[in-house]
């Protein structure tokens, strides 16, 4: 159990300095398993993004700290590695189309929205200049190697609500407004890119389970429990990135604005949805019905593949450079967080 944590959060003007962070790494009791094929995977799909992308520095060296190839590998442990690799590839894909679309205006998030689908539904013959687009033929030409059916239509539909919602995330944040929690929650379910890497679990495992499994109620209220505990720490452990630069679209602050409460509180509060995230994953869990012995085996592993996002994603934040720089094990400690100056105008 991490130590308790004290800190002053306010200056004499009463505008906050820093913050504690809620201790949701020690609350979370699953295994943290990392694939035995990480470190090659991981250092070889950098090295197709920063080729794919045209990297220069700083982002080089952006790209480098990010360590998606090590949060791939703790949320698909048990993957092969042409496998892992595939998914490697997706998410530090991912990572970077997200700093790209936060560049872009709505036309330029539809634009490569449409040609990222299209990419997807024919990734041979599909043609593209756009540096994403030909990444998405890379990765999910690979992908459908192996991928099924069912698993492959949800990774795209999955894709395309995220190109819809970052569109309606890119249109407030020029008009500067803040939705309120109820719009946040719905949008940022997608914003997060969550649900395709969920797809990716079917496609690690070499599994496609039926619409009648992936429909059922419980299921998705799983899918829905392990997307919130991700989406919402993230938007605990990127407050302080996102604020300096004046970025609203964060739990954080929507939370400051409706429920009328100061950094602190709202971090808190949202550190107690966090946790409770677990207790409605685990509360699902509990009541799965079965399909039989073959489908119970592979509902089985997706569960184990939800569970491992939840823990792999909480460790993962504190290695990853994005969110606490180089200090990402001191504050995985102590949890104290100093404010970032805001950016000018």
């Amino acid at each position: 159990m991490a130590p308790t944590a004290t800190y002053t959060t306010t200056t004499l003007d009463s505008e906050p300095t820093g913050f504690v962070l809620p201790d949701l790494v020690s609350d979370c009791h699953y295994p943290l398993r990392l694939n035995p094929h990480c470190y090659p995977v991981s250092r070889a799909s950098e090295q197709w993004l920063l080729n794919g992308a045209r990297l220069v520095e700083p982002k080089i060296t952006k790209l480098m700290g990010l360590h998606a190839g090590e949060l791939t590998a703790a949320c698909y442990p048990d993957a092969d590695a042409f496998h892992l690799r595939v998914c490697s590839d997706f998410l530090n894909w991912l990572f970077n189309m997200d700093d790209w679309l936060d560049e872009f205006d709505v036309d330029g998030t539809r634009e490569m929205r449409e040609c990222c689908i299209a990419a997807f539904r024919d990734p041979v013959n599909f043609q593209t200049d756009k540096l994403g687009g030909k990444m998405c033929k890379s990765y999910f030409g690979r992908f459908m190697q192996t991928g099924g059916s069912g698993c492959t239509e949800r990774f795209i539909n999955t894709m395309d609500l995220f190109f819809i919602a970052v569109a309606l995330q890119s249109d407030d944040r020029a008009k500067g407004w803040i939705p309120d929690l109820e719009s946040y929650i719905t949008i940022r379910r997608d914003t997060s890119g969550c649900k395709p890497c969920f797809a990716l679990i079917e496609y690690a495992a070499r599994i496609d389970l039926p619409d009648e499994v992936m429909s059922h109620p419980v299921i998705m209220a799983m899918e829905e429990a392990t997307n919130d505990l991700v989406t919402w720490s993230n938007d605990i452990f990127s407050y302080n990135v996102e604020q300096s630069r004046r970025d609203t679209h964060n739990m954080i602050a929507v939370l400051m604005r409706e429920q009328d409460l100061d950094l602190q509180g709202a971090v808190d509060y949202l550190g107690r949805l966090c946790k409770s995230t677990v207790q409605r994953f685990e509360d699902n869990r509990a009541i799965l019905p079965s399909w039989g012995e073959e489908l119970d085996r592979q509902v089985g592993i997706y569960v184990e593949g939800l569970q491992n996002w939840i823990i792999g994603s909480l460790h993962w934040s504190f290695d990853s450079t994005r969110y606490f720089g180089k200090d990402g094990h001191t504050v995985k400690q102590d949890r104290i967080i100093k404010l970032f100056p805001k950016m000018s105008l």
